[in-house]
Parts: structure tokens; C-alpha cells; sequence
């Protein structure tokens, strides 16, 4: 294997543990936003796109070079010729293994490559996701909390309602008692009102009978009197 492709290899080995790391259920995306947040990946980052577009542009060269070999080897007239010869059939098979390899080498590293970049995103997207939907249930939380001290607030503030309208009917029937009660006395006293005009009636008319009985009285007794000074002169 040539330098080149041994680099391949390797890179390609470097992505499947990478690959295999960024999948460990265990390690949460809140984990790996802490570890993507390192400063060395601020440092790295103005140079991260370059790398990238570097290493895609060099693996596609790399993968058409590939695609080229296959290609060279696998002729008929290639396979033709090495059939007329044992060792010229095995260098050819052994050519084209190796082209092969290194076709599915370079595919699997640009095919990995790519996938490792929309990992990291996709990871980032669910870090974000699970720190909005913390917030938002955080949010969620204090305004179920708020909804329920509104409605304990409106349960005691009905409560204190219905024991004010409770209170209030009391005082009703008990001011309307006191009314009853009141507009009985005010007719009892009526009542005995009218009973002591009636005896103030009556005594009035029993004065005037008396004052008519003593004025008559008065008369007879002046009468008397008047009788008495000629009888007098009578028997002198």
C-alpha cells in the first residue's frame, strides 16, 4: 500500500472511532455541547471549513483515481491477456484487489466524513433543542404554577363571596326579624295609642257630662238660694 492510501487508512480508522464515540448512548448532547465548546475549537474553527473542503476535494481525487484503477484493471482486453498468462493473471487480480480496496477505503472515509459533520450538527441542533425545551418546560412549569395559585385566589375569592352572600342573608333576615319585630311593636303601639284617645274620649265626655251636671247644680243652688230670702220676708 502506497502512502497515500495508507494515510487513507488510517483517516478512515480515525473516523470510525470518532464516529463510534459521538454514538455512545450514554454521553448526552449537553455533554458533547460542553466538550464542543472548548477553546481550542474556537482556535480551530477559522480554519475548520478549509479543512473540510480540503479533505473532501482530496478524497475525491482520490476516489475517481480508485474508480480509474478499477476500471484499468477489469478491461477484457487486460483479463485476456493475463489469461495467456498464469503470473500476468495474478498481477492483474492482485492490481485490481488493491484498486478495489482502495476505491472502498477513500468511498467509506468521504462517505464518513460527511456523516461526521452532520453528526456534530445534528448534535449541536439537539443540544440547543433540549436546552429550549428545558427553558420552554421551565416556562411551561411557572405558568401552570401561576394558573394554579389564579385559580386557588379565585376558589378563595368565590369562597370569600359565598360566605359574604351567606353573611348578607343573614344580616337580611335578621334586619328583616328586626322590622317584623319593629312593625309589631309600632302596631302594638298603635294600638294602645288608639286605646288611650279612646279613654281620653270617654273621660272628655264624662268632664263635659260632669261640667253639664255641675252647671246644673249651680243653677238649682242659686235657685235655692234665690227661694230662700223670699220665703223670709214671707213669715215676717
Amino acid at each position: 500500500m502506497t502512502l497515500q492510501w495508507t494515510a487513507v487508512a488510517f483517516f478512515l480508522y480515525a473516523e470510525i472511532a470518532v464516529s463510534i464515540f459521538l454514538c455512545i448512548p450514554f454521553i448526552s448532547p449537553q455533554r458533547w455541547r460542553l466538550v464542543f465548546s472548548w477553546r481550542i475549537w474556537s482556535w480551530l474553527s477559522p480554519y475548520w471549513n478549509k479543512f473540510f473542503f480540503t479533505m473532501i476535494m482530496a478524497l475525491i481525487i482520490l476516489f475517481i483515481d480508485a474508480v480509474r484503477e478499477v476500471q484499468k484493471y477489469s478491461t477484457p482486453e487486460n483479463m485476456q491477456d493475463a489469461k495467456l498468462n498464469p503470473n500476468v493473471y495474478d498481477h492483474v487480480h492482485m492490481k485490481l484487489f488493491r484498486a478495489q480496496r482502495n476505491l472502498y477505503i477513500c468511498g467509506f472515509s468521504l462517505f464518513l466524513w460527511l456523516i461526521m459533520r452532520q453528526t456534530v450538527t445534528l448534535i449541536n441542533l439537539a443540544a440547543d433543542t433540549l436546552e429550549n425545551s428545558a427553558s420552554l418546560q421551565a416556562r411551561v412549569d411557572r405558568a401552570v404554577r401561576a394558573a394554579q395559585e389564579h385559580q386557588e385566589n379565585s376558589q378563595t375569592l368565590k369562597q370569600a363571596l359565598l360566605e359574604g352572600e351567606k353573611s348578607k342573608s343573614a344580616e337580611k333576615q335578621q334586619m328583616k326579624l328586626e322590622v317584623e319585630k319593629l312593625v309589631g311593636q309600632l302596631k302594638a303601639a298603635e294600638h294602645s295609642v288608639q286605646k288611650s284617645q279612646a279613654e281620653v274620649e270617654a273621660m272628655k265626655r264624662q268632664a263635659k257630662g260632669l261640667a253639664q251636671e255641675y252647671d246644673r247644680l249651680l243653677r238649682e243652688h242659686h235657685q235655692l238660694q234665690n227661694l230662700q230670702p223670699s220665703e223670709d220676708k214671707k213669715d215676717q
